[in-house]
Order: C-alpha cells, then structure tokens, then sequence
C-alpha cells in the first residue's frame, strides 16, 4: 500500500468536519429527494415515468461506480485535488439538471452529479476517522450519521416542499451555492495527502468490468418489473452479463498487482460484519421511503409534501437520539444498542402491517419516531467499529467498499420492494376475485345497490356495467392494501431476525497505523 506525506493543518475539528459534511449532506440529499419529483419531471418532459426513472437510474449508477474508486483516485490525485475536483463536477452536474432543455439532458446532468456526488459519502467517512482522536470516534460518526442518514432520510420530506411550493429545478438549484462554499471550506481547512508510491498503471479492466456490472444491474432492477423480469431475453442477457462482470471484477481485482480497490480487506470480520449490518439497515430504511410515499400518495391521495411531512418525524427523533448516543456508546455494549436499533426498526415497519385506507395523519407519523431512533441507535456504533479493526491505511479503501454494499442494496430495494407490491397484488387479487361471483348473495346485493344509485343518472345497462367496474376497481384497491401489508411484514421480520447478528462485531478494538 501507498505510504502518505501529511501536510498538516491547524484548523479545529469542527471546522474540518463542517467542510467535508457539508458536500457528503447534499450528495445523499439529491439521492433521495429526486424521488417524489419524478411525476413532476416527467410532465415537465412530457415523458412517461418508465422514462422519467432514468433521472433516478443514471445518478446511482455512477455514483455506485465512483464510490468504489475513491480510495484509488485519492491516492492519485492527493486528498485536497480530489475533493475539489469532485465537488466541482458535482455542482457542474446540477446545474445542467436544473437548466435542462429535454429528458436526455437531464439524465445527462444526473449522471455528471453523480460522478461528483459519489466519492462524498466514504471520503468523509474517512478524513473524520482519520482527524479524531481515537476516543472522539463516536462523536465524529454522530457527526457523520446527520450528513448521510438524517439527510437521506430528509429528502422526501425536503422534496415533497420544493415540488408543492416551487419549481423542482430548485432541488438541483440550492446545490449551486453549497458547492461553492464547499470548495472554499475544502481549500481553506482539508489537509493535503499526497502519496509517495501513486498508481503507476490505471486498472482499466477492472474500471470496465465495474461500470458494466453496474450498468446492467441497474438496468435489469430497474426494467425488470416492468417487463416481467426473466419472462424477457433480453433481461437474462443483461442479468448474465451482470453477473459474469462481477465474477471477473472479483476475481480480477484479487490477482492485479495494482488493483481499483482491495478485496482482501473482506477477510477482516469486523468489517463483514459491519457492512452486512450496515446494508440491511439502509435495505429497511430506505423500503420504507420507497412504499410510504407511494402508499400515502396513491393510495390516500396525499400530497408531495404532506407525504414528506408523515415521514418527517424520523428526522427529529434521529437528531435527538444523534445527540444522546455518544454518552449511551460509552456506558452500554454497542452491541446491545445496535441490538436495540433493529428492535425498534422492525417493531416501527411492523406498526404499517396495520394500516387501512382509513388511518389517520398520526397512525403513519408516529411510527416513524421509533424508526428515527432505531435509525441512530445502528447506524452510529456499526459506523464506528465497522472500520475500526482496519489500518489506517486502508481506510479509505474500506469505506468506499462498505459504502458501495449500502449503495447497491439501496438500488436493489426499491426494485424488490416494488416487486413484492406487484406481486403479491396480483396474488391477493386471484383470491379476492373469487367473491366476484353471480353466486355470491353479498356480491349481488351490492350490485343491486349501486345500480339503483347509479340508475338516477345513467340507463340501466350503463348503470350495471359502472356498478360492476366500481367493485372491480374496489378490489384492486384491496389486493394493493393488503400487498403493501405483506411487504411491511417481511421487512419488520428481516429486522428482528438481524438483532442476534448484532453480537457478532468486536467491540475492544485497536486501530493500527500500518
């Protein structure tokens, strides 16, 4: 591994930490904003929101593919060229998105944001596990947790007020000035690094067989519900070659002499341990995000925003529990509290295997404050000791792998959760249809209903046909309920069955400069 030449700076941590959190705070906030605009962006294009998806596939596949190339690129470039660098192409990258004349354009911008908006997220992990003291380590990642999780988890509700007040463009707009003042806080307080052994060769096959792993996976979770997954050729030969790119990148990156990133830092057992933990929190989290939205909005008839603000009240109970949980790190077993965290998780994505279409604001707000305190209560001790048991050296490295396993699951849970509501729909939707029957007395009773209703306005043959299309239409409503009831359930149990995992991760440990 490269050994570094330190240039030290006397700036105080809080200073360092405001400069690099601030670019990583509005990099995950463009992940998750962009989500409820989607309708908005496709009418603006006037495309359809298949289309108007690409907005949301392009950004993750090259920030997904830039996450991992952090480490690398930093040793190349030296710490403070690669922030500045990054952060510049990431405002470039909004700005074309809010001025963007057509659809193409936009996912243009997108994947130039997230380009920039990539490295963010492990490159601050690092530099605060770096410039803390070793006993300060919870506090940098409380620190931490507000820029990634707090902000991720704001987006919906952040979004949702810009589309109902304003023009979407301002979610790409308020990027503009946050990058020009991250580039002045970068230069004025990051450390320089430099590497005395830089890269002497680029790993061009193994950035390729990267980009088409990504590449196809994300277009086979993007486009596979839609075309009915391996029912389509061509989505197995994407699927195929997803994985057959993986496989040479694994096995690539172990053999290279100068590799993109080092997979052998998998073998350390704390950092396994971490990154799966880490990975399915944000698989349940981010679920939640996916469906709630999309619940309330088609469902309840919701809002953009008063969807948002039903979720916000993770926003505050994660602040809250962000400033209670470096004392609760240092007088309770980390591992209980991560423990805890995945009670709370499922006991709150459990409380929605009760909802109807007649619950109240509250019924969908309330839970959400179990789950901002479930959020915290993993999130900040997995984030401290994931990394904890690794070199300093690698550490760069090993946040860009760990954050690349949350990054993908994250790609992959919308897609799967999305599926398990089709599905299971179409499901319950088989089973309820029954009842639908010339031979069912209720049926036919409320059919005789409906047509008496309907008939003051319509002739009797209209009115019978309306009267069936009524109930057809009620049911389908039903079959969707009960879908998004199931899926609630199956990550609710996904949680509880990770707490014993939580003991799995070491606790005394000892970092290594080596």
């Amino acid at each position: 591994m490269a050994v570094a030449a330190i240039k030290t700076k006397k700036s105080p941590l809080w200073l360092i930490a405001l400069s690099i959190l601030l670019p990583a705070s509005f990099s995950c906030l463009a992940t998750s904003a962009t989500n409820v605009a989607i309708p908005h962006i496709a009418g603006y294009f006037g495309s359809t929101i298949d289309e108007a998806n690409w907005v949301i596939t392009s950004y993750m596949i090259a920030n997904a593919c830039l996450i991992l190339m952090t480490g690398w690129l930093e040793n190349l470039m030296g710490r403070k060229r690669f922030l500045k660098v990054f952060i510049t192409i990431f405002t470039i990258g909004s700005l074309i998105c809010a001025m963007a004349p057509n659809l193409n354009c936009m996912v243009l911008g997108r994947l130039i944001q997230g380009v920039g908006g990539g490295p963010m997220t492990p490159i601050a992990q690092s530099i605060l596990l770096s410039a803390f003291p070793f006993e300060k380590r919870s506090i940098a990642m409380s620190l931490f947790g507000i820029a990634v999780m707090v902000f991720a988890i704001l987006g919906p509700t952040f979004g949702g007020f810009i589309v109902d007040n304003a023009d979407w463009q301002w979610i790409y707009l308020i990027n503009i000035p946050v990058g020009i003042l991250s580039v002045s806080l970068v230069h004025a307080n990051i450390d320089e690094i430099e590497s005395v052994n830089k890269p002497k060769k680029i790993d061009f096959p193994g950035m390729i067989a990267l980009v088409i792993w990504l590449l196809s996976m994300q277009v086979v979770l993007d486009k596979g519900q839609q075309y009915n997954w391996f029912d389509t050729g061509w989505i197995c030969v994407l699927a195929g070659i997803s994985a057959v790119a993986l496989t040479f990148f694994i096995v690539w990156e172990l053999e290279y002499k100068n590799p993109l990133v080092n997979l052998r830092i998998f073998k350390d057992k704390n950092f396994i341990a971490g990154t799966i933990l880490s990975a399915s929190v944000n698989t349940i989290v981010f679920s939640s995000i996916v469906l709630l939205p999309q619940f309330l909005q088609n469902m309840m008839g919701y809002t953009a925003m008063i969807s948002g603000m039903a979720l916000a009240p993770r926003i505050f109970s994660s602040v809250i529990m962000i400033i209670l949980i470096n004392p609760l790190m240092k007088i309770i077993d980390n591992r209980i509290l991560i423990a805890l965290g995945f009670f709370f998780l499922g006991f709150s994505v459990l409380f929605y295997s009760n909802i109807s279409l007649m619950v109240s604001f509250n019924y969908i707000a309330i839970p959400n404050v179990l789950l901002g305190v479930g959020i915290i209560l993993i999130f900040i001790p997995v984030s401290s000791l994931v990394l904890g048991t690794l070199p300093k050296s690698e550490l760069s490295n090993g946040a860009s792998l760990h954050n690349l396993c949350k990054t993908v699951c994250t790609a992959a849970v919308a897609s799967i959760a999305n599926t398990l509501v089709a599905r299971h729909a179409q499901m319950h939707q088989l089973y309820l249809v029954k009842n639908l029957s010339e031979f069912n007395l209720v049926f036919q009773q409320k059919v005789a209903n409906l047509i008496n209703i309907f008939s003051s306005a319509l002739s009797h043959n209209s009115a019978h046909i309306k009267a069936n299309a009524y109930l057809y239409k009620s049911l389908t409503v039903q079959s969707k309920l009960m879908a998004y009831v199931d899926v609630f359930e199956i990550f609710a149990i996904l949680a509880f069955i990770l707490i014993p995992f939580a003991f799995a991760l070491k606790t005394n440990i000892k970092q290594t400069d080596k």
